[in-house]
């Protein structure tokens, strides 16, 4: 039986705001005690912090191991794959905590490394460091590319829009590794020991969900009322395998 791996942003929910068909495909698929996880490119909360915020929002059976984010990603590539263990991090805890957890040394200067996730408070001085890292001889990473983020205030830039600005400014591309590269779904089937054969990803993003999904040769679900909707799918040039108004459907 395909084990799905949902979105969170604008698939389960709108920032605080429920999305009730989801509610439900989730109460289904735990009462008839089928696997499902969630793969999100938000870097900003620890796995803990997601549960906490899915119950409280009114999810019920949502445990932290359920989880894998692009920050948790990011640092494993990272450890794998640069030498040198000192990080300039634009980030929030999600990302703090997985470094911390593989060892990574958070500096403000001489960092070997700059690792860029969602940071909602982030200001001039915090990219003014950062630039000057780069400029330094830092090597830039980025947790994911969103351009934009859904809120219940509404859109707000995405994690993708800052790394840009760094970019543009040092001159140096960033690697990415949250959706739709194929690295956060290479570690994540590590982290959950499946394959791509058992795996369906679900989301509303057709540049991050459905684009990730086509990129590794996974199946897909493309569902409305998030970031895109049909229209852009001739636009971007990137078509699901399946279209749903709303989860439920999946039922």
């Amino acid at each position: 039986m395909a084990v799905f791996l949902f979105d969170l942003d604008g698939t389960m929910y709108h920032g605080t705001k429920i999305i009730p068909a989801a509610k439900k495909l989730i109460e289904y698929l735990l009462q008839s005690k089928q696997r499902f996880y969630f793969l999100t490119n938000n870097a900003s909360r620890t796995p803990q912090e997601n549960t906490q915020h899915m119950l409280d929002i009114g999810y019920d059976g949502i445990r932290a191991d359920m989880f894998f984010n692009s920050a948790m990603a990011c640092v494993s590539f990272a450890r794998k794959n640069y030498q040198g263990k000192r990080v300039m991090m634009i980030g929030q805890s999600g990302l703090a905590n997985e470094l911390i957890k593989q060892n990574f040394q958070i500096v403000k200067e001489g960092a070997d490394l700059v690792i860029v996730g969602l940071n909602q408070s982030g200001d001039y001085q915090l990219y003014s460091l950062a630039l000057q890292n780069l400029l330094s001889g830092a090597v830039l990473l980025a947790t994911n590319g969103d351009r934009v983020l859904l809120s219940e205030k509404g859109i707000m830039i995405g994690n993708g829009s800052v790394v840009r600005l760094l970019e543009y400014a040092s001159g140096q591309n960033a690697v990415f590794t949250g959706k739709p590269s194929p690295i956060i779904l290479d570690e994540a089937l590590l982290y959950w020991d499946l394959t791509k054969e058992e795996v369906i990803l679900v989301g509303d993003n057709l540049e991050t969900d459905i684009l990730c999904g086509l990129n590794s040769s996974v199946r897909t679900v493309f569902v409305l009322g998030g970031v895109h909707d049909i229209s852009d799918m001739e636009r971007l040039k990137i078509k699901p395998d399946r279209i749903v108004k709303n989860l439920t459907e999946l039922i």
